[in-house]
């Protein structure tokens, strides 16, 4: 797994419309057929690993912004979800969003 991290721009992003205020952080998952030729298996990575993200980066300070890029490498689809969540909450670590 690889973890990529860009200082967020906001002012790439196009204006929401409401009154919502748009999230300080983005976060894209890349799961390549490498990984797995089935669609369904990938889609259950990214799944898995989003709903990680969420409750994980939720908890950051709204003035810290980040935009995240995670690759899994092609051994990944053996791993256990438990083990995929470990790396990314390790590399979230060293990357200093993570306490």
């Amino acid at each position: 797994m690889v973890l990529r991290i860009v200082e967020g721009r906001p002012a790439l992003l196009k204006p929401c419309a409401g009154s919502v205020a748009p999230s300080p952080w983005r976060c894209a998952v890349v799961i390549s057929n490498k990984v797995s030729k089935r669609a369904v298996r990938r889609n259950r990575l990214r799944r898995l690993l989003h709903q990680h993200l969420v409750a994980t980066l939720s908890a950051l300070p709204p003035e810290r912004r980040a935009w995240l890029l995670i690759s899994l490498k092609p051994g990944s689809i053996v791993a256990t979800p438990a083990a995929l969540l470990g790396e990314c909450d390790q590399l979230l670590q060293q990357a200093g969003l993570r306490s």
